[in-house]
């Protein structure tokens, strides 16, 4: 009897590493692909999603490919390789990807455009985002009220910075900007010294901080070195503004005398709240990756069940091929008035992270 018993919880344990194994190899893999880790709200982009796939029941792979285009498309080509089945994608370039993708689609592999879209292919499913023409909207929004430009005579003086031209995004966060700039530009109310106005004039390739401190030092120079106010800059993003602090530090700004000039920003790094807190920086938009992440894992799991995910534009985002199927989220900006209850009470970041 006991041999038949032993034998018995042989073959139940057997039975259970073999189910445990089925259930583990049966889950789908999702890859996730990320341009760099030199940027915080990349890093957080990437943890974000592991955190919130593993709590959804799903496996992934996480790659960063140092903004280097080549590296990014050999990094999804291994995933297709390795068996993923999704593909959450934050391209480096976003026209770089046709060939990749098009061979994601002979495996049957689905593809997201992660908050940048991926251009020139028919082989991207669906697209998470904010609202980057609102980005531009409430950052040029936030420098006409800070300048009063409805009701104060003026002129002042404006410096126009976009973000890097392989970047789908910055023409949406330039556009929205200048849509809501223009008049005063036109009117005379606001004026622009260097008369660096066209979007690739004034792109700083890759979003480099240095490139954004150096372009700045040659602006302060022509055009403000003999005392010329300057009264505000349009930044895209942080890594820009935190090059144009720099910039405008080395240039005596920020006393009595030489106030630093209002100064927007995107993604709320940590070093540009602090900067905003200090006055360096006016204001940041803040974009909850959180929520990115929770709405993209939404659309993972719609299509892993040959669902159609909810999207709330279908208009919007041609990527030259294809109109492709986006859910917005919605931004808002963060300055001194507002930073805790968006920032700390939420829980995204600790009071000490800032300090």
């Amino acid at each position: 009897m006991k041999k038949i018993l032993v034998a018995l919880l042989a073959l139940a344990m057997v039975f259970t590493l073999v189910s445990c194994n089925k259930s583990s190899s049966s889950k789908v893999l999702v890859g996730v692909s990320m341009p760099t880790q030199s940027l915080q709200r990349w890093n957080q982009d990437g943890s974000n999603m592991v955190s919130q796939l593993k709590s959804a029941g799903y496996d992934s792979i996480l790659q960063y490919a140092n903004n280097d285009v080549t590296t990014q498309v050999q990094q999804i080509e291994n995933m297709i390789t390795k068996g993923c089945k999704i593909l959450v994608i934050a391209a480096i370039d976003g026209s770089s990807m046709t060939d990749v993708l098009a061979t994601a689609a002979k495996n049957n592999v689905k593809v997201i455009a992660y908050d940048r879209l991926i251009m020139q292919t028919p082989n991207v499913d669906y697209y998470a985002t904010f609202d980057n023409y609102k980005v531009g909207q409430l950052q040029g929004k936030y420098i006409v009220d800070q300048l009063k430009l409805d009701s104060a005579s003026g002129p002042f003086n404006i410096e126009i910075f976009a973000g890097s031209p392989d970047d789908n995004n910055a023409k949406f966060f330039f556009n929205g900007a200048m849509d809501v700039l223009k008049p005063y530009i036109s009117s005379g109310k606001l004026v622009i010294k260097s008369g660096q106005k066209d979007f690739n004039v004034v792109a700083i390739t890759s979003w480099t901080s240095a490139t954004a401190q150096s372009r700045m030092d040659n602006l302060i120079t022509a055009n403000y070195a003999n005392g010329t106010k300057l009264d505000a800059i349009l930044s895209p993003n942080d890594s820009i503004a935190i090059g144009i602090v720099a910039s405008l530090q080395s240039h005596n700004y920020g006393t009595a005398d030489k106030p630093y000039p209002i100064l927007t920003g995107q993604d709320c790094d940590k070093p540009n709240v602090k900067a905003v807190l200090a006055g360096q920086q006016s204001m940041s938009i803040f974009k909850d990756t959180r929520k990115l992440a929770s709405e993209t894992v939404t659309m993972i799991t719609a299509m892993e069940k040959a669902q159609t995910p909810e999207t709330n534009d279908s208009k919007t985002y041609n990527n030259g091929v294809k109109v492709v199927p986006t859910e917005l989220l919605t931004p808002v900006f963060v300055d001194k008035s507002n930073y805790k209850s968006i920032l700390i009470d939420s829980g995204y970041y600790k009071l000490s992270d800032i300090q």
